[in-house]
């Protein structure tokens, strides 16, 4: 596996955290300057001098996938202006340090719906093992697919959790505090019976003895009910002292009862009322009153933590204020870290890596302080969540007073699209909430390893982003600064690029079986327009993606390509109103060969290279006509053949057999 280090976990430096510009964000500034003064060039060209006004039905689709192309260039480029790379100091490494009991307490969803429990239960082991104190962590599983053998599995782990040396040691400081807390209510309730007589005897005592003794006794008796509260009596004293006590005590019993924290929430699903899939199973475990954190950490059922996980997410949400000397609570709804993978093969056939996104793309957002949650390996602000999340029912309370029944299941994380978490992010940002992007692995998880997986998860985001565009089109959302609408718009943007794919690809095959061209001159004059633009956009992509791979850039390439008939089945589907259900990615590999999901992939293939040997043929009998505009669509094409080879081959691939 190929690692990449995109984070500099050094505490070399002053303050708990800092922020800087990502290396080399000059030079890729001074790239993108000329990349979009070479492309607008380049475009005022194509449509005032090469339009092929005998085949407009092909050179109009052709211009107008360029200038998509290139607005969607230019949001590429402005969204990674700004790209922060940030460093933190560790929980227990804070200066001033906060101390262990000042800790905020955890809530962690493990969130699940048909997963083997024995996946779940290597996330769930990871989870308690994470360096933090133990009474102030809690695990949750949320099995939406209230499973027996999921509960069976919870309440064997929790059972072990129980019976763990930390735990152990929680459970022995508690009894022992517990113990001396009744000592001391026995203690006091052996003085009892002489109170009323003791009371009595300084009250004789005063109007007996002399004055000096008189004022030594008063003193006495004020000296018994000197600490706070003030009290008329010593038996008052008393009283209120035992109350304390027992109250001390029920406190200590409940924390002895409250020690286990690996739990299992089923939430129950009332037939005819949305559930809402995995939003609702995260909002009901909030509002069902068995959790309580003042932090969410939401965890996918296959992403296995590290121990160190909340230490170095933690820190972002305290700010130290010099003139209280204190640490205040900062607007910082969610820190969003990276999203790796620990099981994906050599050459990553299915482009799952995504150093790309968690790294350039999402620290670009961060620097306009619009970093995305991603649903999992991520820490929330319970208060942000549940604030906004009412608002927002408020307001669709408002329109339909039916919904009333879903206040549990709508009342957090948006549940107003599949992908609920840009959504829910998005909400965040437009409440004037805060985000954080932390650039380093702190979990990994299980990415699919099949075709058909791969496609229904991918299908499933594009699917989402697009009813994210139409339900609450960031253009037009208040309370989003312009950059946070550039940002989401942005992502929305790049999922209708199926359409001008499905030009692009085609316009070399039309060429070879037509000889009819889309640009009306393909001479110097397109030379000297296209290449200079051409070659300073793979310099400008070239300087964004410095430090990646060069194999992983290419593979997140030829993907963006390939899953053209994918995206334009998602537009297809949100925009023709089709009911769209939230799927679950499988965990599991699923065998199988997937030729007839790449279907249109594949035709494509196949005409591109007959079209190519078609043109060979005619020159080689002597009856091609413009040889170099062959030459020029033949590398087109070959370019193009790469680009979707990517999903062909993983279509039929299968992981190496176990010797």
């Amino acid at each position: 596996m190929t690692s990449v280090s995109l984070i500099d976990n050094s505490s070399n430096f002053s303050g708990n955290s800092r922020s800087s510009l990502k290396k080399r964000t000059l030079l890729f500034r001074y790239l993108a300057e000329i990349n979009l003064i070479f492309g607008i060039w380049y475009l005022q060209w194509r449509i005032t001098h090469s339009i092929n006004f005998d085949a407009l039905w092909i050179s109009i689709p052709l211009l107008i996938a360029e200038i998509y192309s290139y607005f969607g260039g230019v949001m590429f480029v402005i969204g990674l202006w700004r790209p922060l790379v940030r460093q933190v100091k560790s929980l227990d490494q804070m200066i001033p340090p906060i101390p262990r009991s000042d800790w905020p307490t955890v809530d962690v969803f493990l969130t699940c719906y048909n997963e083997p429990p024995e996946i779940v239960e290597e996330t769930a082991k990871a989870t308690l093992a994470i360096d933090y104190p133990p009474t102030k962590l809690r695990v949750y599983v949320l099995d939406d697919g209230n499973s027996a053998d999921m509960r069976a599995m919870t309440e064997r782990l929790c059972i072990e959790d129980l019976q763990s040396p930390q735990l152990q040691r929680e459970a022995n400081r508690i009894d022992a505090e517990h113990s001396s807390l009744l000592e001391r209510l026995k203690q006091l309730e052996n003085l009892t019976p002489n109170t009323q007589a003791a009371e009595q005897w300084l009250q004789s005592s005063e109007s007996e003895v002399k004055q000096f003794a008189s004022e030594f006794v008063q003193s006495l008796r004020q000296f018994i009910l000197w600490l706070p509260p003030q009290h008329q009596s010593i038996s008052d004293r008393l009283t209120t002292e035992r109350k304390a006590l027992e109250a001390a005590i029920r406190k200590k019993e409940l924390e002895l009862l409250e020690l286990s924290r690996f739990r299992y929430i089923a939430r129950p699903k009332t037939p005819g009322v949305a559930h809402h899939a995995k939003a609702g199973n995260i909002n009901y475990a909030i509002f069902s009153g068995e959790t309580a954190g003042n932090f969410i950490v939401t965890l996918d059922a296959d992403h296995i933590p590290k121990p160190n996980f909340l230490k170095r997410v933690v820190p972002y949400f305290y700010t130290y204020n010099l003139s209280t000397g204190k640490y205040d609570q900062n607007q910082i709804a969610f820190v969003q870290t990276r999203q790796d993978f620990y099981n994906i093969p050599p050459g990553d056939p299915f482009g799952h890596r995504a150093n790309l996104f968690y790294g350039p793309l999402q620290q670009g957002k961060d620097g306009m302080n619009a970093a995305f949650y991603t649903g999992t390996n991520a820490i929330l602000r319970r208060e942000a969540l549940v604030s906004v999340g009412l608002q927002n029912f408020a307001d669709e309370f408002a329109k339909d007073e039916k919904r009333l029944d879903e206040f549990d299941l709508v009342g957090g994380v948006s549940s107003n699209s599949i992908t609920e978490d840009m959504n829910t992010a998005m909400r965040l940002h437009s409440a004037g909430w805060k985000s954080i992007y932390h650039n380093e692995l702190l979990a990994e998880g299980l990415a699919p390893d099949d075709l058909s997986s791969t496609l229904k998860q991918r299908l499933r985001w594009a699917q989402g982003t697009i009813q994210v565009l139409v339900r609450e089109n960031p253009l037009t959302k208040s309370g989003l600064s312009f950059w946070q609408r550039l940002q989401y718009f942005k992502t929305m943007y790049s999922y209708f690029s199926g359409f001008a794919t499905l030009v692009f690809i085609s316009c070399p095959i039309i060429y070879f079986f037509t000889d009819i061209v889309p640009v009306k001159t393909y001479g110097s004059d397109f030379a000297i327009h296209f290449f200079p633009a051409f070659i300073i956009n793979r310099l400008t992509f070239l300087a964004a993606t410095w430090g990646i791979p060069a194999r992983e850039v290419w593979r997140s390439e030829q993907y963006a390509i390939a899953l053209f008939p994918l995206l334009i089945q998602a537009v297809c589907s949100v925009f023709t109103g089709q009911k769209i259900n939230f799927q679950v990615t499988p965990k599991q590999r699923q065998f199988g060969i997937y030729i007839r999901l790449v279907w249109p992939q594949l035709a494509v293939f196949i005409l591109t290279i007959l079209g190519i040997l078609w043109s060979l043929y005619r020159f080689a009998i002597g009856h091609l006509n413009n040889p170099l505009v062959h030459l020029l669509n033949g590398a087109w094409a070959i370019y193009n053949l790469l680009l979707l080879w990517a999903i062909i081959r993983a279509s039929v691939w299968q992981p190496p057999k176990e010797v």
